[in-house]
């Protein structure tokens, strides 16, 4: 490592080294995360489409699934075609600046979705435990507000350790980024100086956005079971359960693993043992989270196929109305 006296940012692009230890060819690879992506998207855009397109759908609890979605959505984008072109490429570079700008939108999805997720929660708790009083406490205006204070609390979290990190000296000419994106532990690991303050900025922070949103979920889901355990019926309790059912299983995958990831002290001394990890936030919950709404929520179902109703008929009604035309002009 250079002196810190006479270090400078000399490094202008980065290797991206991609994920560790996969069998199989480019071309296989490429095939496999393709695919993923694609589905990654259809799912989630199918959610954002019949959310915003079908009334019954209008409430809160499907408001905050729509602003999930368009998060999962924004969070591969910026991940997984960069990983893709790297499959084509022989060079798995990428600039300076490009991964600043990754690494930045990176978090501040993240730290959104994190709070957004005790939001979900929050507002399941006042549906179940608050009936009466719900549609006053979850309005419009507020479920608006609320989903903005999300966005922008993920947008300002992050804003200072991103200037942070592009203020590192990174010396090195053949930097490589061991990770297929340029994620916290490995890009710290490349600075030519010691990043320890860092590193315990980034630990508080992210204790502060995720161990704090997971107690605000926590504390809701305990006051919705005990609530759901004093339902007489069995019938109730099943379901009152079932609106909960989905967002407790995105829960425990998202914040497991963002946990181990990014809630300790050094991130850039276990680097080698992250990578898989990353892959369950970035490739595994963003794909499974449309399949867990939609397939285990009849309302939803019912009004994908409403919407896929229309969209078939209004087809063919195109259709019908093209050949009559065509025989009155024949005519």
């Amino acid at each position: 490592m250079a002196p810190a006296g006479n270090q400078s940012n000399a490094v202008t692009e980065f290797i991206l080294a991609g994920v560790p230890n996969l069998n199989g060819t480019k071309a296989e690879l490429f095939s496999v995360f393709l695919l993923v992506y694609l589905l990654t998207l259809t799912g989630n855009m199918l959610i954002v489409g019949v959310v915003g397109a079908n009334t019954r759908l209008q409430t809160p609890m499907y408001f905050f699934l729509g602003n999930l979605s368009c998060l999962e959505i924004l969070l591969t984008s910026i991940i997984i075609p960069k990983m893709l072109s790297n499959f084509l490429s022989r060079q798995h570079t990428i600039s300076f600046a490009a991964c600043i700008t990754q690494f930045y939108f990176y978090f501040f999805l993240g730290a959104s979705e994190f709070l957004l997720l005790a939001v979900m929660s929050v507002d399941r708790y006042l549906a179940i435990c608050h009936s009466l009083h719900y549609p006053l406490l979850m309005n419009g205006t507020v479920c608006f507000r609320v989903a903005l204070a999300c966005w922008m609390g993920g947008l300002l979290s992050v804003l200072g350790p991103t200037v942070a990190v592009s203020l590192l000296p990174f010396c090195e000419q053949d930097a490589v980024v061991q990770n297929f994106f340029c994620d916290s532990g490995p890009l710290l690991r490349l600075a030519c100086t010691n990043t320890k303050k860092l590193e315990e900025t980034d630990f508080v922070l992210a204790s502060l956005v995720i161990v704090s949103s997971l107690m605000i979920t926590a504390v809701s889901y305990g006051h919705i079971v005990l609530a759901v355990l004093r339902i007489p019926s069995a019938s109730g309790r099943q379901k009152a359960f079932s609106t909960c059912t989905s967002h407790l299983m995105v829960v425990t995958l998202f914040y497991g693993s963002a946990i181990f990831l990014y809630v300790r002290p050094s991130q850039s001394d276990s680097v080698d043992a992250n990578w898989a990890v990353t892959v369950v936030t970035t490739f595994v919950t963003p794909l499974l989270n449309p399949f867990i709404y939609a397939l285990r929520n009849k309302q939803v179902k019912d009004a994908l196929k409403d919407t896929l109703r229309k969209v078939v008929a209004g087809f063919w009604g195109d259709i019908l109305l093209a050949k009559s035309f065509n025989k009155k002009i024949m005519r």
